[in-house]
């Protein structure tokens, strides 16, 4: 499928979870090619701090919240234009056994990590479906194809963007509208602090952050960080379960399960408080 092209010089570029990690990686690059960035954070000081290093505005965001998304990209495109690139970056990585946490700790996550998703698309793709062009990444996860003992909700939540890319791609694509999936194994950022996750490799932000400003030229569907982890899952796919199973041991799998480091615990309870202002 060959799309309308996007010139990044003067694109009009929104950031969901742009306050840190890879979402301020992903701002900074963008605007390093001319884009013109709107970037959303729960955190609006975070989105301002990134701001003031990469340009563009910031806005206070809550994907979870339909009209706080609506507000992010109607200020966005007041700001910049028409919305040329929408990345779906926002997210949380709750760790422990599934039956340990809270409810209230599952749905934050499913409102985040997909509801977020979903509100993204429903708001961004009309108009880019109107100008005949868009392009849309969906920030998802090696974790979306490959289940970890430890993250089963954000296991599940990561699955089901992976699989909303796949299904509104192909409906989106005689439109002119792209939509891709980008899936970072490990990423060296507060979502995984304190977690061994070993074998599966820790990347930087830069790194997904490339791959997600390189999806604006190629339009792949799927892009895996680092490439060769997307061959391994497709791989563990197709392994016979008592052999995976085996390698599952020997690598020790279940480390996400035991995390108790200072790190991770400060984490966990920047999510309680998090859910607290939810309430």
């Amino acid at each position: 499928m060959t799309y309308p092209k996007i010139d990044l010089a003067g694109a009009s570029v929104a950031i969901t979870g742009g306050g840190a990690g890879i979402g301020r990686a992903v701002a900074k690059l963008f605007a390093g090619k001319g884009a013109r960035v709107a970037i959303g954070d729960l955190n609006q000081a975070a989105a301002g701090e990134t701001a003031e290093r990469a340009g563009g505005t910031a806005h206070h965001l809550d994907v979870a919240d339909r009209d706080s998304f609506a507000s992010f990209l109607a200020a966005a495109e007041k700001a910049h234009g028409p919305l040329r690139v929408l990345v779906n970056n926002a997210g949380l990585m709750p760790n422990g056994g599934f039956l340990e946490l809270a409810d209230a700790t599952d749905r934050l996550q499913i409102d985040v990590n997909l509801g977020g998703v979903l509100n993204g698309l429903k708001l961004a793709l009309p108009g880019m479906v109107e100008r005949g062009s868009g392009h849309v990444v969906n920030v998802a996860s090696l974790a979306g194809k490959f289940p970890v003992k430890g993250l089963a909700v954000y296991n599940a939540t990561k699955f089901a963007v992976v699989g909303l890319t796949a299904a509104t791609r192909l409906e989106f694509a005689d439109a002119g509208v792209s939509i891709s999936a980008v899936l970072p194994s490990a990423v060296d950022t507060a979502l995984a602090s304190g977690l061994d996750m070993r074998p599966i490799p820790k990347v930087r932000p830069e790194d997904v952050a490339k791959a997600v400003v390189d999806s604006v030229r190629h339009r792949r569907g799927e892009i895996a960080v680092p490439g060769y982890v997307g061959l391994l899952a497709a791989a563990a796919g197709v392994t016979p379960e008592p052999v995976l199973n085996r390698i599952r041991r020997l690598v020790r799998d279940d480390r996400a399960l035991h995390a108790d480091r200072p790190e991770r615990a400060e984490y966990r309870a920047g999510l309680e408080a998090q859910q607290g202002t939810r309430r």
